[in-house]
């Protein structure tokens, strides 16, 4: 599954988190973050509206999983389904403790029985008639639901991909789940991930295929999305960056022409990084690619390559291995 900060000041999607409507009437501090009254939240064209915050919420996608996780909001979850690869380490024990109600999405009998009061996706297939059914359907039952703005279905309500944009889904879910807090926090290193990142430039001078899926013809990382800027933050070229979209079709013949410096081989549950080497290393043709020849490979989850709360870790990831 896919779809697919520098500076302190917020683009649309953080914008929208401010515009939040918080009916603080007797607010307070609690373990779990903050208590409001009403909160109210615009989300791909829909307007979420929650009595307070959520306390039985179940995350589809794995992005949505972490974006929860990574403000440490366990214990208000009921349930999760739905990774393309590991859960983060830093997570693990978190993760541990929330019911997996599945390995895809689950059956909409399966949601309901948790009864949740909120649901949080990465994508907006999640509510597809087949899965769990629409959010207006959801809504009618009284519970909330959330699509990453990466994955609206109207995609001319998604954001223009950027580090303030990612930001803007974090704090998303700070409001979601009363813990503003510590979405600030989250948004805070990643900006300051950033900072590290540009000063040491790993990436300069050094092309960079973004190898996602596909063999027949692969599916690159464009210039319109995750891939894109993880490659902008440590300042590599991205060898397909003349392609529009987050990610891109493109044949071998090109990739030859282009030559890269490096590949990056996502990694994920339905298409593991390991065999998109070994074809790389199998092809007559694609062996004689600089990249092939020197195994300059560095090997990303797909769970990074996608904007939300892990992509810093790729950019980390790409830094680290260019550096060397």
């Amino acid at each position: 599954m896919r779809t697919l900060l520098k500076s302190a000041a917020l683009t649309s999607a953080a914008a929208a988190s401010l515009a939040v409507v918080l009916a603080l009437t007797g607010c307070s501090s609690t373990e779990t973050g903050d208590t409001a009254a009403t909160i109210t939240l615009e989300n791909c064209g829909r307007t979420i509206t929650m009595a307070g915050p959520a306390t039985a919420a179940v995350t589809v996608n794995q992005g949505a999983t972490e974006s929860a996780l990574a403000i440490g909001a366990e214990n208000q979850m009921v349930g999760t389904a739905y990774l393309d690869d590991r859960i983060s380490p830093q997570w693990a024990d978190a993760y541990g403790k929330i019911t997996v109600l599945s390995d895809k999405y689950p059956d909409r009998e399966a949601l309901l029985k948790t009864r949740p009061d909120l649901v949080a996706a990465s994508y907006a297939s999640a509510f597809d008639d087949k899965a769990l059914g629409s959010q207006g359907s959801l809504g009618d039952l009284g519970i909330a639901s959330y699509v990453s703005p990466f994955g609206c279905d109207d995609k001319s309500k998604r954001p223009a991909p950027s580090w303030d944009a990612v930001a803007g889904e974090t704090s998303d879910y700070g409001v979601l789940f009363g813990r503003t807090e510590q979405a600030e926090q989250v948004n805070a290193r990643m900006r300051a991930t950033l900072d590290r990142l540009k000063k040491t430039n790993a990436g300069a001078g050094k092309t960079v295929m973004w190898w996602d899926a596909k063999t027949d013809s692969p599916s690159v990382g464009g210039r319109d999305g995750g891939p894109q800027l993880v490659m902008d933050a440590v300042g590599a070229t991205n060898a397909f960056r003349q392609l529009a979209g987050n990610w891109a079709d493109t044949g071998w013949e090109s990739v030859l022409k282009a030559n890269p410096d490096v590949i990056v081989l996502i990694d994920a549950d339905w298409d593991p990084a390991d065999a998109k080497r070994k074809y790389l290393e199998s092809d007559p043709a694609l062996r004689d690619l600089d990249a092939v020849k020197h195994a300059s490979y560095v090997v990303v989850p797909f769970s990074e390559s996608t904007p939300g709360a892990r992509m810093i870790d790729g950019a980390v990831r790409l830094s680290d291995a260019l550096a060397k």
